[in-house]
């Protein structure tokens, strides 16, 4: 029957029908995995595309949300091309792409020449997994839960957060500026109410870091972040190192993923223990 797309604005219908797919290979679906979970418990409209070859499952592709980049699953060029096709046939405009680095670049490739327009690789990632932790020692204050008292700092080091990883611009623009606000709000909102939120406290909150709920026995360590006049104290180690044991304790796997850009957290995490596993990038379509 050879390869075939088909389209949903339904998370549950992705997860039914590609469950054993994604479960599969659940380090490497790890985001596409927790993005369902997430979108099944707070419904938000979305795309989701899943790719079949004889009837069996070869990729999958999801929308999160109506103006976000694009998740794949590691594909070939014949299955990517097929997917393309069938979002560009459908007059779907896209924002970007993430994942797989070889299954990105081609997709990025295949969409500008399809659509005649340029893509913008802008941010390279490398993920890691932990299977021993070395904990942080030395390192002064304690790591804590985070807690609604501390909303408003959360708030503003996510915002700040977003603007580090060059996921967001510098600005004084108050619209934008109230825009990023009310995203940041949602996030710290989601974690604090999933108790999925922690701080390392030195005298007074100097460093954050999330974590995922558990998706088919892998939990994403996110949002790891000190503001710049807390740095080069052992704090965000402390935190990793700590979070990381947590969740290895609780008997999952434990992954996150870096910017290439950034070698002192890449150098970070292997203290730790972390192992690179794979490479993923970003792209921008306009």
């Amino acid at each position: 029957m050879g390869i075939e797309v088909f389209f949903s604005d339904d998370a549950s219908w992705v997860m039914n029908e590609a469950r054993v797919f994604l479960s599969s290979e659940p380090v490497d679906h790890n985001l596409i995995l927790t993005l369902l979970h997430t979108r099944i418990a707070r419904c938000e409209p979305g795309r989701y595309w899943v790719a079949t070859n004889s009837n069996e499952i070869v990729g999958v592709v999801v929308q999160s949300s109506l103006n976000s980049r694009v998740l794949i699953t590691p594909m070939t060029s014949e299955v990517v091309f097929a997917v393309v096709n069938a979002i560009s046939d459908a007059n779907i405009a896209l924002p970007g792409v993430a994942g797989e680095a070889a299954t990105a670049a081609c997709f990025a490739g295949e969409w500008a020449e399809r659509h005649k327009s340029p893509v913008f690789p802008f941010l390279g990632l490398r993920l890691y997994e932990v299977n021993g932790v070395q904990e942080a020692s030395d390192v002064k204050g304690h790591f804590r839960k985070a807690v609604l008292d501390d909303r408003e700092l959360l708030i503003d080091w996510v915002s700040r957060f977003s603007v580090d990883i060059g996921e967001k611009e510098n600005t004084s623009d108050d619209d934008e500026l109230q825009k990023r606000k009310i995203t940041s709000s949602h996030i710290v909102d989601s974690y604090l109410s999933d108790e999925h939120l922690w701080l390392w406290e030195d005298t007074e909150p100097v460093s954050m870091v999330a974590r995922t709920t558990a998706v088919v026995g892998v939990v994403q360590v996110r949002l790891v972040y000190t503001p710049q006049e807390h740095r080069n104290r052992g704090y965000a180690t402390a935190c990793v190192s700590k979070i990381s044991k947590q969740i290895r304790d609780e008997g999952n796997r434990c992954i996150l993923y870096t910017d290439l850009c950034n070698p002192i957290s890449n150098a970070i995490y292997r203290r730790i223990g972390y192992r690179a596993v794979a490479e993923a990038i970003q792209y921008r379509f306009e």
